[in-house]
């Protein structure tokens, strides 16, 4: 016995029963005051485990928000840098589109800002917006960053980034939405508990907090005691290392739990009374639900789920009914939450990075002899669904696409990356089944007509496949590796696989070198202009010359431009280009005689180019020559994508007094219908007709049908590609009007045509030639 209880037990009462009550009631008080020590410090302990949860809980709920408030902008800014309008402004550098384009965004989005960070860090923004420093913005992009926060003037924002490819990378779309107070307090709003929160950067932090630790949850004592934690964000500007600081109180936290132990006190007094009978039996009452609430604590703390039983209906018993509840809405929300960072929206279906991490499991276990296959899918034409159809006619078909990959594919993983673009999973395959019956199997199901609200829809797809474990062992090879297939498989055509080869990644290098070159050409005027001979066979004179580009490589020397035409049609580089050739053809025949005209070749790219008439009326005017000493060649693949649209361009054009001709006539399917629909002063009969005279082929007769008909609407004939007198004969008497070829002269530099007008080159072809 104590001290102070032998004391007790040595007083005399005048009765047994008083001294046994007095004895009992002193042990007993002795009992509940331990017990009220041991209570306050569990419930102390509890409600900071309690807090800490609750804070690590909505810092991660904070995050997700976050999270999914700049994929909500990205979706957004995804939407306008695939529009076809605003990635020919932005390719053109159309401010006016642009601006405008950016405002429905930033109104649409309900973001702060919108802003394109150009290739070479301009900036170009919504009206009204403060603008951050593209300079620091362009590193994080140009590394693939797609969203982070950045500094705009003095205040953070979240920002949310979208690269724009006309097909190839010319900038960023970037959405912000401001990380201010007024922002940060709307979203603490959201939160279970009452906290503060606040975006900073790392060189802000207090001095106090610069060594807490990153993304835990720990004490700080400020006058009254905090819970802090600390996380780092993700940055889209150099050197910005923001911080989210989150704040919780945890002296009003225990302040909550006064009211409990104020009842654990009456419950004693009370409990004095009944002595004996009752003092064990309130011990137990409240000593065993708190080692329940207790140890539930610390396993909710390392993560596990579990449920307090709910023995009582007192203010203990509530507690941890309370407890129960409040776990299983965490649980509830952190589901819901995972859910939606791991899935696609519209199909459900796991997003790229479920589909990662799927990948990487599936390559873990992967067993020795068996292969896995990584496909890449892009849905043929799906733009001509949206456009004709609409939107929602779109994501009808794509999640018919996805339910009809699930059901025909049931052992294969299937993802959504985004837009009109899927992956598929097949492992487990075994080294004696052909791949390439299981690429075909794969195809079918996409080979189907869809019937969406009544119309019908094709759907077709391309496939880019790569195998595990020859085309690679980890989970970012393999894309990249079906990604590189799919851009091969897309190339030959639609409908069509292609598995991926090792000689894909070097072409993939080479191709990218050779864009860098280009864009380089292009600042450093590498380019140059060389003419062929356009020589009359029914004036017998020189008519003109035809431009054609060339390109100086200053390591690879000349490279042909079979080899970079192509790349800068993919890229957009075409614009500035073919820009530039009109304007130097037109330089250069402003020195030749005013009876000499000059040929350029346009690309249907640059028919996109809402600007095309202004840029030729700009260098007709700067060379000062008359506007029917230019020609126009083009060919028919500029009617394909919009024919009204495209006659409206060609009309103009022939408002201006250009003169427009037909090139590699006769190589198309629908050559006729367009003689018939635009009155063009020229057609230039392909040089395989030609090279076919000597092969005694049809080509006379080929040939004669085309003058016939030229002559019959009152256009004039060209034929390429003439090298040999013969076939200079042959198109004489067919009724050829003009010719080029080597059989006149090759390529000439500008140089070297002056010299050769002011020779006696064409006096000879022409005594040849008779």
């Amino acid at each position: 016995m104590t001290p102070t209880l032998q004391r007790i037990a040595s007083l005399r009462f005048g009765s047994l029963r008083l001294r046994i009550a007095v004895l009992y009631a002193a042990l007993f008080a002795a009992v509940i005051a331990v017990i009220m020590i041991i209570v306050g410090q569990g419930i102390a302990r509890f409600g900071e485990n309690s807090a800490t949860r609750d804070l690590a809980a909505n810092a991660r709920v904070f995050d997700e928000i976050l999270d999914l408030r700049a994929r909500q902008m990205r979706g957004a800014a995804d939407v306008l840098s695939r529009d076809f309008g605003f990635r020919a402004a932005v390719a053109t550098n159309d401010r006016a589109t642009i601006s405008s384009a950016l405002d429905s965004l930033r109104n649409r989005s309900r973001s702060s800002a919108a802003f394109v960070v150009g290739y070479d860090g301009s900036l170009i923004g919504s009206t009204g917006n403060l603008l951050p420093d593209g300079e620091k913005l362009w590193a994080p992009l140009d590394d693939g960053t797609e969203r982070g926060v950045i500094r705009v003037g003095n205040d953070m924002a979240l920002a949310a980034a979208s690269p724009i490819e006309v097909p190839d990378l010319v900038g960023w779309l970037v959405v912000t939405q401001p990380l201010d107070k007024v922002e940060m307090d709307r979203l603490v709003k959201l939160a279970a508990i009452n906290l503060s929160a606040k975006v900073i950067r790392t060189a802000d932090l207090s001095p106090s907090l610069k060594s807490a630790p990153l993304g835990k949850v720990f004490e700080h004592s400020d006058g009254d005691r905090f819970l802090v934690r600390i996380s780092t964000l993700p940055a889209l500007e150099d050197g910005l290392a923001p911080l989210l600081v989150l704040r919780h109180s945890l002296t009003g936290s225990l302040a909550e739990y006064n009211g409990l132990k104020w009842l654990l006190a009456l419950l004693a007094i009370a409990g004095l009374a009944l002595v004996i009978a009752l003092s064990w039996r309130v011990a137990r009452t409240i000593t065993a639900p708190l080692r329940k609430l207790d140890e539930a604590t610390r396993l909710v703390g390392e993560g596990r789920q579990v449920e307090v039983l709910v023995e009582t209906n007192d203010e203990i018993g509530r507690l941890a009914g309370s407890f129960n509840t409040m776990i299983k809405a965490i649980d509830e929300r952190e589901k819901r939450i995972i859910h939606v960072g791991l899935h696609d929206g519209l199909t459900s279906l796991p997003n790229r990075k479920l589909f990662v991490e799927q990948l990487a499991q599936s390559l873990a276990r992967q067993k020795e002899d068996d292969r896995l296959m990584v496909i890449y899918v892009d849905l043929d034409d799906f733009k001509v669904v949206n456009d004709t159809l609409g939107h929602p006619a779109g994501d009808a078909l794509l999640r018919n696409v996805a339910n009809h990959l699930q059901c025909q594919l049931k052992d294969a993983t299937i993802a959504r990356l985004g837009g009109d673009e899927f992956a598929i999973l097949i492992d487990g395959v075994g080294s004696d089944e052909s791949l390439a019956s299981i690429a075909r199997d794969v195809q079918s199901c996409f080979m189907r007509t869809i019937s969406i609200d009544g119309q019908q829809a094709d759907c077709s797809a391309s496939l880019g496949i790569a195998v595990a474990p020859g085309d690679g062992a980890d989970s970012n090879t393999l894309m990249k590796h079906a990604d590189l297939a799919l851009y091969r498989a897309k190339r030959e055509g639609k409908s069509g696989h292609h598995f991926f080869e090792p000689s894909l990644d070097e072409q993939a290098r080479i191709r990218r070198q050779m864009e860098l070159d280009l864009r380089q050409a292009i600042r450093e005027g590498e380019f140059e202009l060389y003419f062929q001979p356009l020589y009359s066979l029914t004036e017998e004179r020189l008519k003109g010359f035809e431009a054609l580009i060339r390109w100086q490589h200053p390591q690879h020397g000349q490279i042909s431009p079979l080899e970079f035409i192509p790349l800068a049609e993919e890229t957009g580089l075409i614009l500035p280009i073919g820009e530039w050739v009109i304007r130097e053809a037109c330089h250069q025949a402003s020195m030749w005689n005013d009876k000499l005209s000059v040929a350029v070749n346009v690309s249907p790219k640059q028919f996109t180019s809402p600007d095309l008439t202004g840029k030729i009326l700009q260098a007709i005017a700067a060379s000062g020559i008359s506007p029917n000493r230019l020609e126009l060649e083009i060919t028919e693949s500029i009617f394909i994508a919009n024919v009204e649209k495209t006659m409206a361009i060609l009309h103009r054009l022939r408002d201006l007094g250009v003169k427009i001709a037909l090139d590699d006539f006769g190589t198309g399917y629908s050559s006729l219908s367009y003689l018939r629909s635009f009155p063009f002063d020229k057609v230039k009969i392909d040089r395989s007709f030609v090279t076919d005279l000597a092969n005694g082929g049809n080509g006379h007769a080929i040939i004669r049908a085309i003058t016939t008909l030229a002559d019959a609407l009152g256009m004039e004939t060209l034929a390429e590609g003439v090298e040999e007198f013969d076939q200079l004969d042959i198109l004489r008497r067919e009724g050829c009007r003009n010719v080029q070829g080597f059989l006149l002269s090759k390529p000439l530099s500008a140089l070297m045509v002056r010299q050769w007008m002011n020779g006696d080159a064409e006096k000879n072809f022409r005594a040849s030639a008779a």
